[in-house]
C-alpha cells in the first residue's frame, strides 16, 4: 500500500496553527511581551491594512462579516451533500458521480480550514494580545487609591454641572438640534437640509444634514486622536488615524444597543449612523482608540472622554461629557439613598434630549423594518459580548463597562482643574 505523503500547503497550516497558539500562550503569561508588540508591531496594521480600507466608502468589515456567513452556510450545505452522495454512492455501488463531488467538497473544506487559521492570528494580533497588556490605569495619578462616596459625589456633580452648562450655551437650529460643522453659522439651511433624505444600507431615512454632520464629525474625530496623542501619557495613538464609517446595519445594530464596533480584520472604526447625533463624536473617538491598541471598552471609554474634551471643540466636549454621563450618574445613584440623589444637582431636561440614544420615530422605523425582535437581539448581543469578554481574561464580563468610573476618579485624583 502506498503511504499517502503531506502536501506543503498542509505543513503551512499546522505552523500557522502552531505560531498562533504561541502567540496566545505568550500573550497570556507575559504582559511585557504584549507590550512590546503593541508598542512596535501593533501600528504596522493601521498605517497600512487600516491605511487601505480608510479608502474605501463603506465598512470593510461589515462586508467582511456577510460574506462569512454566506460562507458558512454554503459549508453546511455542501457537507450536507457530501454525506447525501456517500449514502447513494454505497448503495447504487456506482461512486464515481461521490468521488468527483467528493474532492470539491474536499477542497471547500481545506479553504475553510485555512481561512479559519488566517482570521485565528488577525484576530490574535489585532484584537486577543491587546486584552493582556498593562493596565492603563496604572498610567493615573491616583492609581492604586480607594476613592469615597464623597469623591465619587464630587466627580458626579462637576460632570453633570459641564453638561448642563455646554447644553445651555450650543448653537442649535429650530428644533433644538445642535449646530455642527458646516451647519453651525446656517442654522436656517441646516433646518431645511433636514427635510431632504436618503435611505442608506439600515432601510432607515437618513437626512442630508445627518450624513454631512457626520462627515464633518469624522474628521473632528481624527483631529481630536492626533490632539491628544501629543500627551506623552498617549503616544500609543500618535500615527495613522483610520476614517470613521457608518453602518449599513445600524438598524440591527440598534437593536443590539450598541453605538459602535472596531473590526480587527479590517482596521475599522465604526458606528451607528441611527443614532442620536451627540452620540457620534464620543463614540467615533472610542473606536479610534481601538485602532490603537486600546481594546478594553473601559480604557477606549476614557480615552473617548479625554479626547473629546481636549479637542477644542465645544460639540466633541459636549459629546465626551455626555459619553461617560451615565456611568457616573448611574454608579453615583446606586451608592445613595434616593433623598440623597434628588437633593444633589439634577441633570437638565435638555442634556437628557440630547444623551437619548436613538429617537422614537427611527426607533418606530427600526421596529417595522426589522425580522427580529429588539429583546432577542439585545439579549444574544449580550451574551456574546460577555462571553467574549471572559474567554480573553476580562472576569467582570460585560460589567467591565463601569470601570471607567474609576479611571475617572483616578486621572482627577480629587483636581478637577485638569
Amino acid at each position: 500500500m502506498r503511504k499517502r505523503k503531506t502536501g506543503i500547503f498542509t505543513y503551512f497550516w499546522w505552523i500557522l496553527l502552531i505560531f498562533c497558539i504561541a502567540l496566545n500562550v505568550a500573550a497570556w503569561n507575559s504582559a511585557a511581551f504584549c507590550d512590546w508588540y503593541v508598542a512596535t508591531i501593533f501600528p504596522l496594521w493601521p498605517a497600512s491594512l487600516g491605511k487601505l480600507t480608510s479608502r474605501v466608502p463603506f465598512s470593510v468589515g461589515e462586508r467582511l462579516l456577510a460574506v462569512a456567513l454566506i460562507w458558512l452556510a454554503a459549508l453546511i450545505v455542501v457537507s450536507i451533500l457530501w454525506l447525501i452522495r456517500r449514502a447513494l454512492a454505497g448503495h447504487r455501488g456506482a461512486d464515481l458521480p461521490y468521488l468527483r463531488y467528493s474532492g470539491f467538497a474536499k477542497g471547500y473544506w481545506a479553504a475553510t480550514l485555512w481561512i479559519a487559521a488566517v482570521v485565528f492570528l488577525i484576530m490574535t494580533l489585532n484584537c486577543i494580545l491587546m486584552y493582556h497588556v498593562t493596565p492603563l490605569e496604572t498610567t493615573l495619578p491616583g492609581y492604586g487609591k480607594t476613592y469615597s462616596l464623597e469623591d465619587l459625589t464630587a466627580l458626579r456633580e462637576f460632570v453633570v454641572d459641564r453638561a448642563n452648562t455646554l447644553a445651555a450655551e450650543l448653537p442649535r437650529d429650530a428644533g433644538g438640534n445642535i449646530l455642527y460643522g458646516r451647519y453651525r453659522d446656517a442654522p436656517a439651511t441646516a433646518d431645511a437640509d433636514r427635510k431632504v433624505t436618503s435611505h442608506m444600507g439600515s432601510g432607515v431615512p437618513v437626512s442630508l444634514f445627518a450624513e454631512n454632520t457626520q462627515a464633518d464629525m469624522a474628521d473632528g474625530a481624527r483631529s481630536a486622536m492626533e490632539h491628544l496623542s501629543e500627551d506623552p501619557l498617549y503616544r500609543r495613538l500618535s500615527g495613522f488615524q483610520v476614517s470613521p464609517k457608518p453602518l449599513s446595519a445600524s438598524g440591527y445594530v440598534s437593536q443590539q444597543y450598541m453605538q459602535g464596533y472596531y473590526f480587527p480584520f479590517s482596521m475599522e472604526a465604526n458606528y451607528n449612523e441611527l443614532m442620536e447625533e451627540m452620540n457620534k463624536p464620543f463614540t467615533m473617538c472610542h473606536e479610534l482608540s481601538h485602532t490603537h491598541g486600546y481594546i478594553y471598552e473601559d480604557d477606549a471609554n476614557f480615552l473617548g472622554w479625554l479626547a473629546c474634551i481636549r479637542s477644542g471643540d465645544p460639540v466633541f466636549e459636549y459629546s465626551g461629557w455626555l459619553g461617560i454621563l451615565n456611568y457616573v450618574n448611574n454608579s453615583y445613584y446606586r451608592s445613595v439613598s434616593r433623598k440623597e440623589y434628588d437633593a444633589a444637582t439634577q441633570i437638565s431636561d435638555q442634556v437628557w434630549r440630547d444623551e437619548t440614544f436613538v429617537s422614537r420615530d427611527v426607533w418606530d422605523l427600526i421596529e417595522e423594518k426589522s425580522a427580529l425582535r429588539t429583546e432577542d437581539v439585545k439579549k444574544s448581543a449580550d451574551t456574546y459580548l460577555d462571553v467574549t469578554l471572559k474567554a480573553n481574561g476580562v472576569s467582570e464580563g460585560k460589567a467591565q463597562y463601569d470601570h471607567v468610573v474609576a479611571l475617572l476618579l483616578s486621572y482627577y485624583d480629587g483636581d478637577f482643574t485638569k
